[in-house]
């Protein structure tokens, strides 16, 4: 299984365990959510929220390998069938905490996370607990995304079962790879973006998002933006579609060969310094690196001068536009 995983492109890569994590970690937002300008302050849970008593303060921590029995191993099949069967299920919310509400059936607790609840979840703590305070007895229609009960771990979400109520079977069988469709982003997390076709949900790869890095889909999108997409390729027996936002725009690696000698003087954004180096921005996708020695001389170590968002004259000193490289010098430049 897993060299079936390596052998497909990024975008093919079904979402996983890294995925549900990010739901529940600093790094996801949905379209209704509140993002802070400090993402170190958008904690919205943590992983042990999953399943613990009901309350109105902080998470409980789980109790680790718990052994379920009886009743409890009847709801978990319960729960088990909905999740394979992709159907939403109706639970009554009976608790919260900041992370988001706790719902019930039978003896078996689930958690729904705040950004999987439709509609806007303020983030500023008071109103934040008023607003899931008001949903508390409310009953929720809910799909299954994370289930383990030897763990005790449910996690559900609001948002995928209102897309499963949406979706659309026949519009499936009118995208195919290559087309350009337009859509509305529903969702961000730490891999990607989550993109509404209008009945069928696509997912753009961190990857596919810019022919330059990106550190974050937050960086690039927002949730609820309009935007137009390139299909890459449609899987119907899963309902899966991979989308691209760079496609839409030729590579600039193409051309890099033409439009840049070996000499020229450029300038450009330090992005990144590493140990090695440092990597300069000279054009949106195209980023070249400026080896340690090819610095300045005399002006202590580079990691001292050198910055991310610097802007600078920086020289070529070779192109290879294959290999996605090209070679700066800080010092010729100069």
């Amino acid at each position: 299984m897993e060299q079936v995983v390596q052998d497909l492109e990024p975008w093919e890569v079904p979402p996983g365990k890294e995925y549900w994590q990010a739901l529940l970690n600093e790094g996801e937002y949905g379209e209704g959510a509140t993002v802070s300008t400090e993402r170190e302050d958008s904690n919205l849970g943590s992983e042990h929220d999953a399943s613990v008593p009901k309350q109105t303060t902080e998470p409980a921590r789980l109790e680790p390998d718990s052994q379920p029995t009886g009743q409890e191993l009847v709801c978990w099949d319960t729960f088990a069938r909905y999740q394979a069967e992709d159907k939403p299920i109706e639970l009554q919310a009976v608790g919260f905490n900041r992370g988001g509400l706790l719902v019930e059936w039978d003896s078996v607790t689930g958690f729904v996370p705040a950004s999987q609840l439709c509609g806007r979840v303020p983030y500023d703590d008071q109103l934040r607990r008023e607003s899931l305070a008001g949903r508390v007895g409310s009953t929720l229609t809910l799909k299954v995304i994370e289930l383990d009960p030897y763990q005790s771990r449910l996690i559900l979400s609001e948002r995928a079962a209102r897309r499963v109520e949406e979706r659309n079977p026949a519009l499936l069988d009118e995208l195919d790879a290559g087309i350009v469709c337009r859509g509305r982003v529903t969702n961000l997390c730490t891999f990607g973006a989550f993109v509404d076709l209008g009945g069928a949900e696509g997912l753009i790869h961190i990857s596919e998002l810019s022919w330059g890095r990106v550190s974050h889909p937050t960086d690039v999108l927002h949730g609820g933006q309009e935007i137009d997409v390139y299909v890459l390729n449609v899987d119907r027996d899963l309902g899966r579609v991979g989308l691209s936002l760079k496609r839409l725009k030729p590579d600039p690696w193409n051309t890099v060969e033409s439009r840049y000698q070996i000499g020229q003087v450029v300038e450009g954004v330090v992005t990144n310094v590493v140990k090695f180096g440092a990597f300069v921005r000279i054009e949106e996708g195209v980023e070249g690196l400026i080896h340690a020695s090819e610095f300045v001389v005399g002006t202590g170590t580079y990691h001292q001068s050198t910055r991310a968002g610097d802007v600078i004259q920086v020289r070529i000193t070779s192109i290879e536009g294959v290999r996605h490289r090209i070679g700066l010098s800080l010092h010729q430049a100069q």
